[in-house]
C-alpha cells in the first residue's frame, strides 16, 4: 500500500514538474511584444533618416541605415529565440497549416540556438563596431580597443562553441560502427539522453 501511494505521489511529483515548462510561456509572450517596442524604435530611426536625408553627409546617412540594420538584426535574434526557445522547452507547434512556415523552425535544436544566438550577437557586435568606425572623430582610441576586443571575444566564443559542438557529434559518429549487433538500439538510446 505504501509502496503504491510512493508511486502515485512520484507520478504527481513528475507532472507537475512537466507542466512547469508552461511557465516559461508567458516570457516568450513578452519578447513577442517587444518586438513591437523595437518595432517603435526602427520607426522613429527611420522617420530620422528619412527627415536629414537631404541635409546629412554620407556618413550620418551610413550610421543611420546601420542602425535600422542593428534593430533589424535584434528583432530576428528575438524570433529566433521565441520560436525555438518555444519548441525546444514548451510545446511543438503544429505548423502543417501555416503555408508560409518557414524551414528553419522546428528543426532547430539547442545546440543550433545556441550557435545562431551566437551568430547573431556576432553580426550585432560587428555592426556596432562598424558604427564607430564610422565616426572615429567621435570615439576616443580607449572605446574602440575595448570595441574591437569584445568583438574578437564574441567571435571567439561562437567559433570555440561551434567547435566543441562538432566535436561532440563526430565522438558520437564513430562509436555506432564498431557495435556491429545492436547498433540501431544504441543509437536510438543515445538520441533520447
Amino acid at each position: 500500500m505504501s509502496r503504491q501511494f510512493l508511486r502515485s505521489i512520484e507520478r504527481l511529483t513528475e507532472a507537475a514538474i512537466f507542466a512547469s515548462r508552461w511557465i516559461l510561456a508567458p516570457f516568450y509572450l513578452g519578447l513577442a511584444f517587444s518586438l513591437f517596442v523595437l518595432l517603435i524604435k526602427f520607426l522613429f530611426e527611420l522617420v530620422h533618416i528619412a527627415q536629414m536625408a537631404f541635409t546629412a553627409t554620407e556618413s550620418q546617412v551610413i550610421l543611420g541605415l546601420l542602425a535600422l540594420v542593428d534593430l533589424a538584426l535584434t528583432g530576428s535574434l528575438i524570433v529566433i529565440v521565441i520560436f525555438s526557445g518555444y519548441e525546444n522547452f514548451v510545446s511543438k507547434i503544429d505548423h502543417s497549416r501555416h503555408r508560409d512556415w518557414p524551414e528553419w523552425m522546428g528543426t532547430i535544436d539547442f545546440t543550433a540556438l545556441k550557435i545562431k544566438l551566437l551568430g547573431s550577437i556576432v553580426a550585432i557586435s560587428a555592426i556596432q563596431l562598424l558604427k564607430q568606425f564610422m565616426s572615429l572623430n567621435t570615439v576616443s582610441d580607449r572605446d574602440l580597443f575595448w570595441l574591437v576586443i569584445i568583438h574578437v571575444v564574441f567571435v571567439a566564443s561562437s567559433v570555440l562553441l561551434a567547435l566543441s559542438d562538432r566535436i561532440a557529434a563526430s565522438g558520437h559518429g564513430p562509436s555506432e560502427p564498431t557495435h556491429a549487433t545492436p547498433a540501431p538500439t544504441q543509437s536510438g538510446s543515445k538520441k533520447h539522453t
